[in-house]
């Protein structure tokens, strides 16, 4: 079984900082891609950025220049952080990946993480 575990939410100031890491374990080969979404209440959960194993990085253009997404392929650890923060970046995060879970061609599982909780406030 595979998990994904979400930590470093929590409540912070408009204009303030924060960052969310995503660690992954169990048994599996190897993470094409990580990423972060996030939902509010009452909304559509949305892609917030998007690192592949190539490198590409993508981000929703509401977070550009502010958020940055990172990865540790040693730690099987996904980041953001998240500077400026803003009132309307007020969601529950949700870390996702995209796993090779053995050696078997095509054998990809997609899994979520339970979400953390940041609340951009003054």
């Amino acid at each position: 079984q595979v998990q994904l575990v979400e930590s470093g939410g929590g409540l912070v100031q408009p204009g303030g900082s924060l960052r969310l890491s995503c660690a992954a374990s169990g048994a599996f080969v190897s993470i094409y891609a990580m990423a972060w979404y996030r939902q509010a209440p009452g909304n559509q959960r949305e892609l917030v950025a998007e690192v592949t194993n190539g490198g590409n990085i993508t981000y929703v253009d509401s977070v550009k220049g502010r958020f940055t997404i990172s990865r540790d392929n040693a730690k099987n650890t996904v980041y953001l952080q998240m500077n400026s923060l803003k009132h309307e970046d007020t969601a529950v995060y949700y870390c996702n990946a995209l796993i090779k879970r053995t050696v078997v061609l095509g054998d990809a599982l997609e899994v979520w993480g339970q979400g953390t909780l940041v609340t951009v406030s003054s």
